[in-house]
């Protein structure tokens, strides 16, 4: 478990270091360590909760809140973080679900990862109707693996784009805290977490550690668009030894 741990400490640095919280890569390590699948996604959201909520702090700080972005997309994926959560998934299908998801959010983000330092201010107001179908297939998603959601909302409103760049990444940061808060709401009605849960508590505490470190490294150091680098290249990596695992 200590290597276990120290992935989770560097997990939590790097994704703290571009806003995310890294609940897609907790959900792949687990997996390849043989944790009991069924408390994967909350081990994964309660991270999520941990690493994120220091760059929510300080980007609502730093005056990047738009609450006009963020609210069509809450409004959608929080019933259905909830809903996904509160679903039984069998192992095998998890895995492979899991698998594309991690694909996917690595594929987006080495494709956008330049998005994350543009300083252009021209950007497209999207209808009401289309953020909230987004969030709500973003929350369902994310609700049943077990990701607050933001590593796939962050590439797509950059694609979209939805709004001014520090706009985005504050609006990614608090689609992941409250949707991993959902998330975790519906994984507390299966009655086989809990018994669980209490044996992983220390990879709370090193995401706890990594997270600071990250969002130091967010503020104070490396450009954010390298680390976005960095975390697409781990997520896909990730997501091939999982790949390899279930399919080989």
């Amino acid at each position: 478990m200590i290597i276990l741990s120290i992935l989770f400490f560097v997990t939590a640095i790097l994704y703290a270091s571009v806003g995310f919280g890294g609940g897609s890569t907790y959900l792949a390590l687990l997996l390849l360590w043989g944790v009991p699948y069924f408390i994967f996604p909350i081990i994964a959201l309660s991270c999520n909760i941990i690493v994120v909520s220091g760059n929510c702090f300080n980007y609502i700080r730093a005056g990047n809140l738009n609450l006009k972005l963020l609210i069509p997309y809450l409004f959608g994926s929080i019933p259905l973080a909830f809903i996904g959560g509160s679903l039984p998934i069998e192992k095998n299908f998890f895995e492979v679900i899991l698998c594309v998801v991690l694909i996917i959010a690595g594929i987006l983000l080495l494709f956008k990862f330049k998005s994350f330092d543009e300083k252009e201010e021209v950007f497209r107001k999207i209808p009401v109707i289309v953020s909230v179908l987004i969030g709500g297939i973003l929350g369902f998603i994310s609700g049943v693996v077990g990701i607050g959601g933001g590593i796939f909302l962050s590439p797509i409103l950059f694609l979209i784009r939805a709004g001014k760049p520090k706009h985005i990444v504050t609006t990614a940061s608090l689609f992941i805290l409250i949707n991993s808060l959902s998330g975790i709401a519906g994984q507390l009605t299966k009655a086989t977490v809990l018994s669980e849960i209490q044996n992983y508590w220390f990879l709370l505490l090193v995401v706890l550690i990594g997270g600071q470190i990250g969002n130091y490294l967010n503020l104070k150091i490396f450009p954010t668009r390298i680390l976005a680098l960095i975390t697409a290249v781990l997520v896909l990596f990730v997501a091939v030894r999982m790949a390899l695992k279930i399919f080989i």
